[in-house]
């Protein structure tokens, strides 16, 4: 067998490839949600992609006997390191067949990329973006991911451990919680938000989507201000909060995209989408003009999920209910619109305020993530 071989990509023929190499993976895999081609081409073309506004990128094939074998992606994040004072380098799209020596090179190739630049470790994955599919799935392969959450085979978290990547932070985890699970638990907390309501301090609103720009602004500063006390944080960039945001404005049902205000300052947001995994696990990633007729199809359908992506409250605001108001007042909304189970995801093991909000409903961890970092 001839040696593997890793070249960037050297033509449109071989951007396909790589943008269509994860089917290879998982075709038969009937947890996995193909991605959109289409979008995702955008995300790794310089011209059009978020990241490249703030750092850099290759895209490689690992070839062997003439057949591609394997992808990867190797980054830096100018911006992040800036703000972190760090030297690293992150990597993504990766995939592999179920050969450990693949995946070595890939990481062998990707560690040499890191130390030509001066960079000191390597994690991820990370795709390019730091919140759609990250990390390796190590539990939960039940229920497909709902949006914004990914899908890993098995033998990728063997792969990466042997290799000597070592656990970055806390895991990712996913939280699932039926909308009308009735429990003396849930009844409880009913009634505190009912209290809450009462003292009109805090009032809740859905989202202003005629006026989004101003909201992506509310968003960011959320998102930096909240959040900062986790390990590994990493300040969003306003680019890539509009970057995201927009790509669900045709999606998004306004009064399930929450916002808490307090005497009219943006104090806390909690969105609620639409999963629209349960339609794209059948469009194929739009590879095909059929595809196109499949989605359709299948978006007719009332999702049964609805996913709560995350829970933003401003520090100062921490011990004031506001999660709580969001909470009750996101699941009132829900119940009538037919979803029958909430998932929220992903947050942090690091972050214990969001995992014990979630216990506090009675939600179950469904789906752990885990990223990896390793020296240069």
């Amino acid at each position: 067998m001839m040696a593997i071989e890793i070249h960037p990509l050297r033509n449109t023929g071989e951007k396909r490839i790589f943008l269509t190499f994860p089917w290879r993976i998982y075709k038969d895999d009937p947890l996995w949600v193909p991605p959109l081609v289409p979008d995702r081409a955008k995300v790794i073309d310089p011209k059009t992609g978020a990241f490249f506004k703030r750092g850099e990128a290759e895209f490689f094939i690992a070839w062997q006997n003439g057949e591609p074998v394997g992808t990867i992606c190797a980054g830096e994040d100018h911006f992040s390191n800036q703000q972190r004072d760090r030297q690293e380098a992150l990597f993504g799209f990766f995939e592999c067949l179920p050969r450990y020596e693949i995946a070595e090179a890939l990481w062998d190739h990707a560690r040499q990329w890191a130390g030509k630049r001066g960079l000191k470790t390597l994690w991820g994955p990370f795709n390019l973006d730091y919140e759609d599919s990250y990390g390796i799935l190590v539990e939960g392969r039940d229920r497909p991911p709902v949006i914004l959450c990914g899908h890993t085979p098995p033998y990728y978290q063997e792969f990466i451990e042997r290799y000597g990547f070592e656990k970055a932070r806390g895991d990712n985890i996913a939280f699932s919680l039926l909308a009308d699970d009735e429990t003396p638990q849930r009844r409880r907390l009913r009634r505190l938000a009912d209290r809450l309501r009462k003292r009109g301090k805090i009032t809740v609103r859905g989202a202003d989507l005629e006026h989004w720009e101003q909201e992506a602004d509310h968003v960011h500063n959320l998102l930096n201000k909240s959040l900062v006390h986790l390990p590994d944080h990493i300040g969003w960039h306003r680019d890539a909060i509009r970057a995201t945001l927009r790509s669900f404005l045709r999606i998004a049902d306004p009064e399930l995209v929450l916002f808490a205000e307090v005497e009219g300052k943006v104090v806390g947001w909690f969105p609620g989408l639409p999963n629209i995994n349960e339609w794209l696990i059948h469009a194929n990633g739009l590879r095909r003009p059929w595809d196109y007729l499949r989605l359709w199809w299948h978006s007719r359908k009332q999702p049964e999920c609805v996913a709560i992506k995350s829970v933003l409250v401003l520090p100062e605001y921490w011990d004031t209910g506001v999660a709580l108001l969001l909470f009750d007042e996101l699941e009132r909304r829900v119940i009538p619109k037919g979803y029958k189970w909430a998932d929220l995801s992903l947050t942090s093991e690091d972050n214990p305020r969001t995992p014990m909000l979630a216990d506090s409903f009675g939600a179950k961890i469904y789906k752990r993530y885990r990223t990896y970092r390793i020296p240069v």
